[in-house]
């Protein structure tokens, strides 16, 4: 499947592409970035983390966008649907580059992904898997709404990390969005 545009007020997310590595390779490459979302790592293994994901969409239909800002045409991160082999749900996670922290892109970017998911792909619920120690992902998922469902296990070789799962059905995703647009 190939990719489509979703489009915010401030950030398109598309499809990953190779002219994204450099973003791509500093995210990854930033400790503070990397921390709860694998890692660091080298550009090399970068560029195979990059490929994973775009090759979330042969297989499945869906992966993360890459995250660009409208007015800079910026690269600042990823995010999107994410449920690879063994994982414990269907999950919208994102990862941005520190320079792009607290200016609410993680949650516009998203919410569209979200609202994504659950028209396109007809997920029935939602979740973000978040080691207890990230307070800022913790925040952002009870922002969007999400409630803690508990401790849950990640595939080898992630099962390493303390996590819970925080997430929605679609129900409750929709009422609470229609009860923002009055």
């Amino acid at each position: 499947m190939t990719p489509p545009t979703l489009e915010t007020e401030r950030l398109l997310l598309r499809g990953v592409e190779q002219r994204d590595l450099g973003g791509w390779a500093e995210l990854m490459a930033d400790p503070d970035s990397a921390r709860f979302i694998g890692g660091v790592l080298n550009r090399a293994q970068a560029w195979r983390s990059m490929a994973t994901f775009t090759g979330s969409w042969a297989l499945k239909g869906f992966g993360m966008f890459s995250v660009v800002e409208k007015a800079t045409g910026r690269w600042i991160g990823r995010l999107g649907p994410w449920q690879p082999e063994g994982w414990p749900g269907t999950e919208v996670g994102w990862g941005l580059l520190k320079s792009a922290w607290g200016q609410g892109y993680a949650a516009e970017g998203a919410t569209a992904a979200i609202d994504w998911a659950f028209e396109h792909l007809g997920w029935s619920e939602v979740i973000h898997v978040i080691d207890v120690e990230n307070a800022p992902s913790i925040a952002l998922a009870e922002r969007l709404g999400s409630t803690d469902r508990g401790r849950c296990e990640l595939p080898a070789p992630l099962d390493k990390y303390n996590v819970r799962a925080w997430g929605q059905s679609r129900e409750q995703w929709l009422a609470r969005r229609a009860s923002a647009s009055r």
